[in-house]
């Protein structure tokens, strides 16, 4: 799940606010919304394998892998 969840609150927070009269807060949060699912995204793409989800038992071999790289 990652980050994702922030995704879902700032929904539950765009339909309270389209209930609640707030037009412009709901307008707001979409654009929001938009901005987290871009960022979530660029940090998966930078992020280790063993960091998106792979199993405990690849974790530590793509750590390894990942650890002895040298710029």
């Amino acid at each position: 799940m990652g980050n994702d969840w922030i995704i879902d609150v700032l929904a539950d927070l765009r339909t309270f606010a389209q209930k609640n009269d707030l037009p412009l807060l709901a307008v707001q949060l979409d654009e929001t919304a938009l901005v987290a699912k871009v960022e979530i995204a660029e940090m998966a793409e930078r992020a280790p394998f063993g960091v998106r989800g792979e199993s405990a038992e690849t974790r530590s071999f793509f750590v390894q892998a990942a650890g002895s790289r040298r710029s």
